[in-house]
């Protein structure tokens, strides 16, 4: 009953995502019931929260909702909780870790939440298996959301464990590092599918450069992923999971039609991003090049060249980076002519240094900060006739 029940399921993502988020789950075939800044939200049985985890590229984590109610002290959430059948949804033996998010007035530690619904889950199953689960903060057994808002209470069950930015495949970082779901969310912004070629100059440890790769082989995000939440819960569908893989196995691609670039001036960085790359699977189909991003050779046709260029965080960034992004402007106009350029900044003092007028502003956000993925329409033909300077522009 467990696995085939329906029930709300939350997938939640960075801000700004969630568009691209309805987008792939509707491509899954579920119905979206609602969108919002952070989550997007459906219906189904927990074997559609495996398929989720399984090809969701710009999810952070997929939430199974098993219970709601009201509540205003955390004895309360104790009582109900204990009064949860948890001996028939986790797997006997199974490492337990509790998460949470609380704004109510009767919570001044969040940790409070954490603790009194980990202590009714753990006596339920003491009363009546007799043992208790281990439990602790790392995400490696089931995993047990508690979302608590004023008097409101939701309870989860975690189906992703570690969020689904943890690929697998990324070895070394290097500083910094964009979030494999953020990449993977500006690819589809940018509108890659696979077709034409994409040039990532200043690749850094490669995320950007994987993650076009997967989509253009059409490689499940999750495949490479050895662990969930969901295969701690009582009666895991083992063979259903494994023919899940096996069908995105068939549905991957050997090749693809255009040139992927990853180049970056820095050794370590190619370094890192080709160790990555090969963990992913996809290093065969990338080509690497040791060089300035103003020196890169762009192959003729049509394409797309996203860059990541640091933006600062402290006053004088702009006075300090701002002939980056003034040659980053030059490269865009005398040697991409064709493409649809693309930076991803969150410095709008930068963004004026480039020198052209952006056809799209599109939001986004790196952690907390808030970014714009900036569209250039690159057209082919004299820069004299078809380029329009701004340098005064300025984002939202």
């Amino acid at each position: 009953m467990l696995w085939t029940a329906r029930s709300r399921i939350l997938a939640t993502c960075a801000k700004g995502v969630a568009p691209y988020l309805k987008n792939e789950i509707a491509s899954l075939g579920l119905h979206v019931r609602l969108e919002t800044p952070t989550f997007v939200e459906t219906e189904g049985a927990l074997l559609d929260a495996m398929r989720m985890n399984l090809h969701l590229r710009t999810a952070q984590r997929v939430l199974y909702s098993m219970d709601s109610f009201s509540a205003s002290h955390p004895d309360d959430l104790y009582a109900r909780m204990k009064r949860h059948p948890w001996e028939d949804v986790l797997a006997e033996g199974s490492p337990l870790s509790l998460t949470s998010f609380a704004d109510t007035p009767s919570i001044r530690d969040g940790r409070y939440v954490n603790q009194r619904a980990k202590d009714a889950i753990v006596d339920r199953i003491r009363d009546r298996r007799k043992s208790r689960p281990d439990s602790g903060p790392e995400r490696v057994g089931a995993v047990v959301h508690v979302h608590w808002s004023g008097r409101n209470i939701s309870v989860y069950l975690d189906t992703s464990g570690e969020p689904l930015y943890r690929r697998g495949y990324r070895r070394i970082p290097l500083e910094a590092p964009l979030q494999e779901t953020l990449a993977a969310a500006i690819l589809l912004a940018a509108g890659w599918t696979g077709q034409g070629n994409l040039l990532n100059p200043m690749c850094g440890s490669g995320t950007i450069a994987v993650e076009s790769a997967l989509i253009a082989l059409n490689i499940a995000p999750g495949f490479l992923r050895k662990n969930f939440g969901f295969m701690h819960l009582r009666g895991f569908r083992r063979e259903a999971w494994e023919n899940l893989r096996e069908d995105a196995g068939r549905r991957r691609k050997t090749e693809v039609e255009g040139l992927i670039l990853a180049s970056d001036v820095r050794r370590e960085a190619l370094e890192a991003a080709r160790l990555n790359a090969r963990t992913a699977g996809v290093e065969a189909i990338l080509t690497f090049r040791q060089e300035d991003f103003a020196d890169t050779a762009v192959p003729k046709g049509q394409g797309v060249v996203v860059l990541n260029p640091p933006y600062g965080e402290r006053m004088g960034a702009a006075t300090e980076l701002g002939p980056l992004y003034r040659t980053i402007g030059d490269f865009f106009k005398q040697r991409c002519r064709g493409y649809r350029g693309y930076i991803f900044t969150g410095n709008p003092n930068l963004a004026k240094e480039v020198g052209l007028r952006t056809k799209r502003k599109i939001p986004f956000f790196n952690g907390d900060i808030p970014c714009r993925l900036l569209e250039y329409e690159l057209y082919a033909g004299s820069r004299k006739s078809k380029y329009t300077e701004a340098k005064g522009e300025h984002l939202p």
